[in-house]
């Protein structure tokens, strides 16, 4: 111990050894775990380090020697892990950053690699921010490089800034609400419809149903599709609902209703009405609540929020596009003759 008394002027023998001691106990313990869960586990091998540095009271200047020697040490326990000075400050860091955040924010932080952590501790101050880029990592399977990039663009203000027009967050549990959100968009491209002049409800829901697998792409992943003008019984009177699809990972019955004009507070009414008599009449019990989608030409958000405000079932509003970006124009028009090519074996 000759070599490490001048690092450890302040501390005794006795005394660094304990803390060399749980270091490497914390270390042995966590290690059983990491074989299951790898991330979770280093990141609480990581939290209990810097518990252990923050609950010893050691600080960058007076406390450099003593955690410069237990880098030495415990690298020589451990030669596989990242136990650096450098880290073992970062591991300090770390929990006293988080151990006084709410739970919701732990829980999300401790399943993250340590480099996006890093990364969030370094960039970020606010809580609900790192929150945010921490969910949505977790989501969108998030390289280091683009949660950065994520960070740069502010993509917690933009969403934030979104003007909803739905009330899902108000009428399904949170997780389940935070899916939602994911699968639900404000604007729909029907331009593959090819539509140039004015329709009836009825004429663009069969000419839906005619492209039932161009609008599922649309829609996104996770969409079946039940059936169109789908009925409903209850009290000897019959209710359509323009499209039924199921999705696989909301686990709920998605009603869509088609609007060619703007949007109106009675369309609300009437999608509640569904939603309603899916639930009571087709909803299995392992399913979620059933979600309804208005799909109209326009919408005002402010006639929208007041239409939802008091609304207990999970409903958006959208709009839909019936004009195709050029790229995609093209892409179509090209597409569409080829077909025509295969079907007269033209060359």
């Amino acid at each position: 111990m000759k070599e490490k008394k001048g690092a450890l002027s302040h501390l005794d023998d006795l005394e660094y050894g304990e803390i060399l001691s749980q270091a490497i106990n914390q270390i042995r313990t966590a290690r059983v775990l990491i074989a299951k869960q790898i991330s979770s586990s280093t990141q609480s091998v990581y939290w209990n380090l810097g518990r252990l540095l923050f609950e010893r009271q050691l600080e960058e200047g007076y406390g450099s020697g003593v955690v410069k020697q237990l880098s030495i040490d415990l690298k020589t326990e451990f030669p596989d892990m990242g136990l650096s000075p450098r880290n073992l400050w970062d591991m300090k860091r770390f929990y006293e950053r988080y151990y006084q955040a709410e739970a919701k924010l732990r829980q999300a932080v401790a399943v993250l690699p340590w480099g996006h952590n890093l990364l969030l501790i370094n960039k970020l101050n606010d809580d609900s921010k790192i929150e945010f880029y921490a969910n949505e990592t977790l989501t969108k399977g998030w390289s280091r490089d683009l949660l950065l990039n994520a960070i740069k663009m502010d993509n917690y203000s933009q969403v934030q800034n979104q003007i909803k027009t739905h009330n899902f967050d108000q009428t399904l549990p949170t997780e389940h609400a935070d899916y939602v959100n994911e699968v639900f968009k404000s604007t729909y491209n029907l331009g593959f419809l090819g539509i140039t002049e004015p329709v009836k409800e009825l004429e663009l829901e069969n000419r839906l149903i005619a492209k039932i697998r161009a609008f599922i792409l649309e829609l996104g992943k996770g969409f079946s599709f039940i059936g169109n003008q789908y009925r409903l019984e209850y009290n000897n009177k019959e209710y359509f609902v323009d499209m039924l699809f199921f999705h696989r990972g909301l686990r709920s019955l998605v009603a869509i209703e088609l609007k060619i004009g703007n949007f109106k507070a009675e369309f609300v009414g009437k999608m509640n009405l569904y939603l309603s008599l899916l639930d009571r009449l087709e909803k299995s019990e392992n399913e979620n609540p059933s979600i309804g989608i208005i799909l109209c030409a326009d919408k005002d958000h402010l006639d929208v929020e007041i239409a939802l405000q008091d609304i207990n079932k999970p409903i958006g509003v959208a709009e839909y596009q019936l004009l195709l970006p050029k790229e995609e124009l093209q892409t179509l028009v090209l597409n569409e003759l080829n077909a025509v090519k295969k079907q007269k074996n033209l060359p």
